[in-house]
């Protein structure tokens, strides 16, 4: 596969590591794990870090619209629309808490396309961020 079939947004924060944004083979778009950072920095909405960059307090609400407007640009930046996306894995790192909420803004921005969806709880992140999506859409 060629690097012709590569997509990397110049609205969507740079990835943290060697990968792009997405990738398209035939019909389906594939994106990289999309978090809440936003481009050009490495600020997290509603995340609040101590001097040694741990943690101190997060909004999992803001979070939620970064990631959200995030995934847009990049399916956007590809050719293919919100609308059009598929299927949606979510990593939250605190499922008790977090999931409410997330669910409310979810239901939101996916009231009118409701691709398929799995939640996964995990450990960490890479960054210090509390939510990740990892999406497939169509693109024509």
């Amino acid at each position: 596969m060629s690097k012709k079939n590569l997509i990397n947004s110049e609205k969507a924060p740079e990835p943290v590591g060697l990968y792009p944004h997405a990738r398209q083979v035939g019909n389906l778009l594939f994106l990289s794990g999309v978090g809440p950072r936003e481009r050009g920095t490495k600020k997290i909405p509603g995340v609040e870090l101590d001097e040694n960059g741990n943690i101190v307090s997060y909004d999992i609400e803001a979070q939620c619209h970064s990631v959200f407007k995030n995934v847009r640009l990049i399916v956007e930046s590809a050719g293919s629309s919100w609308d059009k996306i598929v299927d949606v894995t979510v990593f939250l790192t605190n499922m008790k808490d977090d999931f409410k909420t997330y669910n409310k803004i979810y239901a939101e921005y996916f009231a009118d396309n409701q691709p398929c969806r799995t939640t996964v709880e995990i450990s960490s992140l890479p960054t210090p961020i509390a939510i990740e999506l990892k999406v497939i859409a169509t693109i024509d």
